[in-house]
């Protein structure tokens, strides 16, 4: 056989190893960033004493109406459960 194809091989068989161990550092990296970013979140709901009712009530006004909770004009009764 040809040596040019037989070092082709080779190389092509070297970068698919690196890629696929690229792929997997690149997998637990998406990982980590997702865990610290669960942790802010946390550390976010915690700071505020939010509560899992609050913070529904918070999640539901920002995606009904991201404006008043920019404004501070979250119902009464969210703030009131504290």
């Amino acid at each position: 056989m040809n040596a040019k194809i037989n070092k082709l091989r080779s190389e092509l068989d070297k970068n698919k190893n690196k890629i696929s161990e690229l792929q997997s550092r690149n997998r637990e990296i998406e990982r980590q960033i997702t865990e610290l970013e669960n942790n802010d979140i946390l550390e976010l709901i915690h700071a505020h004493s939010l509560d899992i009712t609050q913070l529904a009530a918070l999640i539901q006004t920002m995606k009904t109406d991201p404006a008043a909770v920019m404004r501070g004009e979250m119902e009464e009764s969210d703030h009131e459960e504290i």
